[in-house]
């Protein structure tokens, strides 16, 4: 495959130096990434940058994965308002091991291929590179009319920023632009790519090669668009923050429905930059999807490729339960398969009630949802509905209004779900 042309198609090409696509058709390429390691987990916000890695291998050329563990303890201050807070070497060194097992799931690090990919901590060359030197090798290359006319620099400079910007932050493009040097000289790397606010420092990269070594020494660079939402609002936000790669932080129930519920417009884009989904399968499931967008096939299809690649197949399935559970058919087998964290995001937007175990236990039904909680207005409402199979506990038809709950009928041994109707829930957790 043409790697230029696959991002062509995708929509994943904003800006990129001439000369870039003669440089893919003579010969296999080595290109880098590079990622802020300050989270032990990536967002969906990286994705487009790592799913150019993983174009990039499919393609046949070689991925670089660079963990800025130097630049991490400095910040960039492209697109930011104020400076970060700097981080130690301790947690780095977590954060990175952390993000290489998420991109393992996207890369092959490890066959004896010649295009497997590397990750690379651009703290193990700047470590013993003292200041001095680095002054002096490198600073005398690049002037500051040239970092200054940055755009990233000037818009701190012109007082969109609340507290201006340190010497640290300016001097952040100049310790990339060396990244590029470096892995051009140890690694043959000649193209970087990221996203395009990423722009300026990555052409400081190429010029100090240019100056440093000379013009006969070319490198190229390519950045993707910043992924936007069609209403305009940024992309990978959710009322609860970040969409994260880490379950821990962000379930793979969350992280599906994420994609589940994204606009077709949005879904349509989605789909091309965040799966490797060849174009002819894309072209048919935009084409289907047109025809009937009640059905969300574009939608469904992007939740399951994307959620297969970050979390695996068992995963994946355990979400598409979850789903089920709350929109569809579901069995109390299946709602007991779900451990405590998917079950809490199923149902945090259901009424929840807290009861004591001591009033729980033994208590009859129609007391506990009517009357120590308002899972129904009325003790005669909750009779009614429970005579005409409208009631349910723990997915299964409640037959008596006044049957006795048990200790066996709790789930993970402390929540009860109370389901009224087809689609009214209500989450009951009890308590010691």
């Amino acid at each position: 495959m043409n790697f230029v042309e696959e991002l062509k198609w995708r929509g994943m090409i904003h800006q990129m130096m001439p000369g870039t696509e003669e440089l893919f058709e003579k010969e296999t390429v080595t290109a880098y990434v590079g990622i802020d390691p300050t989270a032990d987990s990536l967002h969906i916000g990286h994705l487009c940058g790592v799913m150019m890695l993983r174009h990039l291998q499919r393609c046949g050329h070689k991925p670089i994965a660079l963990v800025g563990g130097a630049t991490g303890m400095i910040g960039d201050p492209s697109g930011k308002s104020q400076e970060r807070n700097l981080l130690t070497e301790e947690t780095l060194s977590h954060n990175i091991a952390c993000i290489k097992g998420q991109l393992a799931r996207f890369l092959d690090f490890d066959s004896d291929a010649p295009n497997k990919a590397e990750l690379v901590n651009n703290y193990d060359w700047m470590k013993d590179y003292g200041f001095l030197a680095f002054v002096r090798d490198i600073g005398k290359h690049i002037t500051v009319n040239y970092m200054m006319a940055k755009d990233s620099v000037k818009m701190r400079l012109n007082g969109e920023a609340r507290d201006g910007l340190s010497f640290t932050e300016f001097s952040y493009q100049l310790l990339q632009g060396y990244d590029f040097l470096y892995l051009y000289q140890h690694k043959g790397c000649k193209l970087q790519m990221g996203g395009s606010d990423q722009w300026g420092n990555i052409t400081t990269g190429s010029e100090l090669i240019r100056r440093t070594l000379g013009p006969e020494n070319e490198v190229f660079a390519l950045t993707c668009p910043l992924i936007t939402k069609s209403d305009g609002k940024k992309f990978g936000k959710t009322e609860n923050g970040n969409v994260w790669l880490d379950a821990k932080r962000t379930t793979p129930y969350e992280f599906y429905q994420f994609w589940l519920n994204v606009a077709d417009a949005d879904a349509e884009r989605y789909i091309k930059i965040f799966t490797s989904l060849e174009k002819n399968v894309v072209d048919a499931l935009i084409d289907e999807h047109r025809q009937d967008p009640g059905r969300r096939v574009l939608q469904k299809r992007l939740g399951e490729e994307v959620t297969r690649m970050v979390h695996g197949e068992d995963e994946l399935q355990k979400a598409i339960s979850a789903s089920n559970i709350l929109f569809g058919k579901a069995t109390k087998d299946e709602l007991l398969r779900l451990d405590e964290p998917t079950l809490l995001a199923v149902f945090s937007g259901v009424p929840h009630y807290t009861v004591s175990r001591q009033t729980a236990i033994g208590c009859k039904a129609v007391d506990l949802f009517a009357e120590h909680t308002q899972c129904f207005a009325s003790k005669g409402e909750m009779r009614k509905l429970v005579q005409g199979g409208g009631v349910s506990l723990n997915k299964e038809k409640l037959s008596a209004f006044d049957a006795v709950i048990e200790e066996k009928d709790l789930i993970d041994g402390k929540y009860l779900l109370v389901q009224r109707g087809k689609k009214n829930y209500y989450l009951i957790t009890v308590t010691d």
